[in-house]
């Protein structure tokens, strides 16, 4: 990346951030003018420290398959709800729970802590570790539902909305 693209970036971070910040301010405090003085003030420092803390890279979200992966997540929290209250309110449902591994391509990091999110919403599972080759542990109410298969398409569609490939 050339200087002048690096320094582009940068400003377009300092920018997107400052003005998000800014916004959850005024949300939360409102738009009275010692508010927004002070919201200024924050907004620019929490700004600094985020390019600081975590710099701007020339990796993008993708937009579709970021929306694809937020209607997901809602869905599956839906289903999930609904699954719970069903197994609460009927006892004669089948449960075979237990743990299963799922080996994953997400590497450890914030990636892998999003994946456990997004497993922990998958209905009937919640991910419980992991072995030292990177293995996920996830226990599961029902080890006979097709749980690999959906933690698969999960973890799939979150490579792809973070614009990212498997081992990367």
């Amino acid at each position: 990346m050339s200087a002048s693209a690096a320094t582009a970036s940068t400003m377009r971070a300092v920018i997107t951030r400052g003005v998000n910040l800014l916004v959850l301010w005024i949300l939360i405090t409102g738009t009275s003018r010692s508010g927004l003085e002070a919201g200024v003030i924050a907004a620019g420092l929490s700004s600094w420290a985020s390019l600081v803390l975590h710099p701007p890279t020339t990796r993008r979200v993708r937009f579709v398959a970021f929306m694809q992966l937020c209607v997901r997540l809602l869905f599956n929290s839906l289903v999930a709800g609904f699954d719970i209250a069903r197994r609460a309110l009927d006892p004669r449902l089948p449960l075979n729970p237990g743990l299963i591994r799922y080996g994953t391509n997400v590497p450890p990091g914030p990636m892998r802590a999003a994946f456990g999110t997004m497993i922990s919403l998958v209905p009937g599972t919640l991910p419980v570790g992991s072995m030292p080759d990177g293995t996920l542990l996830v226990h599961c109410l029902d080890r006979k539902a097709p749980v690999t298969a959906v933690l698969a398409r999960d973890e799939a569609t979150l490579q792809l909305a973070l614009n990212k490939r498997a081992g990367r």
